[in-house]
């Protein structure tokens, strides 16, 4: 990359899905007005770029290495690991980190992941109540942020081996039917369950049920690792100092793993009270400081996982609204790529592995390659695909590939 232009990578969570029938069977992006998007698509790169290697889970830690430029297959230890170095946790030798939501269950049944998009404020409160009647010597409870929180069990290399569900994998489903198994298993079975009876009578869980709002009724336990392995630097990998804006511990996470700044801008979210135009507006601020900027927008991806399609579209309008513009005006060059990190089709509630569509505008950089606007079937349709996913961002900073070493 030349360093008089600068570089912006916008990641719209879960933007990519399959057809929908109340959308006359359009995606979500195809339905949604972007006419900023789509002019970048015309005067720009399109194609599909595969960010899950075959094989390997398709959430959003695997994918976003690989959107960051890492191959996940080399450096990806576990999920909650990720989120516990976002929160500045370090794991000791044979200490396991696990993702630890407060869900609510009614009749059997997952009636949210999110125990009703909880906030911090509250959150909180449950956490270090769980802490003093469930921590010990052994396990901790960590406060995230909203309805995302850690627990890191000592002597926890056993818990790798628990078969463990994504609360945002089964919707509305019997949560019996999903619990963790095998071995391994039987400490997150007690706690989950002890879980359910110190949450019961909480004040904060009175006041929500009194305000109409969904209770936490317990605690869900999933995705175990040990701690993360080393990762090079995002600034040594590819000769550019980056910053990221994000609402969720996970990429303030891989941001840590590759020692990439982390930017605090107000009113950043996961849903769609989102402060699109402020994250934009701080992002871009930035670049007086940096080569590159990474903005992560959550509020597509949890929208897919409710299954609200009106929420997902209006997400996708307002990313092109009120963030794509602000890029247009800057009065310096820029590039710019834009991709999800994978598809959560509406249908399913869940991510799925296939490749997501991407663009890299960069004037007078690159040759239109015939989209008429950003979507799936326009990605597919110039017969343009990036496999592994993680090298696109080399070919986006235009970074030569490392030569290889002599024997």
């Amino acid at each position: 990359m030349d360093h008089t232009e600068k570089a912006i990578v916008l990641i719209i969570d879960g933007a990519a899905g399959w057809p929908v029938d109340e959308l006359d069977g359009c995606t979500t992006l195809e339905a949604a007005a972007t006419p900023h998007l789509d002019r970048l698509a015309q005067e720009g790169v399109v194609g599909l770029t595969r960010t899950v290697p075959e094989g390997m889970e398709p959430s959003s830690a695997v994918a976003c290495m690989s959107v960051l430029g890492f191959d996940p297959s080399l450096y990806y230890t576990g999920r909650g690991p990720i989120e516990a170095l976002a929160l500045g946790i370090e794991l000791e030798p044979g200490q396991a980190a696990l993702r630890c939501n407060l869900v609510s269950v009614q009749e059997g049944r997952l009636r949210s992941y999110t125990s009703g998009h909880i906030p911090s404020c509250e959150s909180h409160e449950l956490i270090a109540h769980l802490q003093r009647h469930l921590g010990s010597p052994r396990v901790s409870f960590h406060a995230g942020v909203g309805f995302r929180h850690i627990v890191t069990v000592k002597d926890g290399a056993a818990l790798l081996e628990a078969e463990c569900t994504p609360p945002h994998d089964i919707p509305e489903q019997l949560v019996a039917d999903h619990l963790p198994k095998g071995s391994g298993s039987e400490i997150l079975l007690d706690l989950m369950e002890r879980s359910q009876g110190l949450l019961a009578e909480h004040p904060v869980n009175r006041a929500r049920v009194q305000r109409g709002e969904l209770p936490t009724t317990q605690i869900w336990l999933f995705w175990p690792g040990m701690q993360p392995g080393a990762m090079p630097s995002f600034a040594s990998t590819y000769n550019c100092r980056a910053a990221l804006s994000t609402a969720v511990d996970l990429l303030r996470g891989l941001a840590r793993q590759v020692s990439m700044d982390i930017l605090d801008i107000p009113g950043v979210t996961d849903t769609n009270d989102n402060d699109f135009a402020g994250q934009m507006a701080g992002s871009l601020e930035a670049l007086r400081d940096y080569d590159a900027v990474i903005v992560h927008v959550e509020a597509p991806d949890e929208a897919g996982h409710a299954g609200r399609t009106r929420e997902k579209v209006e997400a996708l309008e307002m990313v092109d609204r009120l963030m794509v513009p602000q890029i247009l005006d800057l009065p310096y060059p820029v590039r710019l790529l834009v991709q999800p990190d994978h598809p959560t089709p509406l249908r399913v509630r869940t991510h799925v592995s296939e490749p997501v569509p991407f663009l890299v505008w960069a004037p007078g950089k690159v040759v239109p390659n015939g989209a008429d606007a950003y979507s799936e079937a326009q990605a597919a349709g110039t017969g343009l695909l990036v496999d592994p996913g993680y090298e696109l961002m080399r070919r986006f900073l235009a970074v030569p590939r490392p030569k290889p070493e002599c024997s």
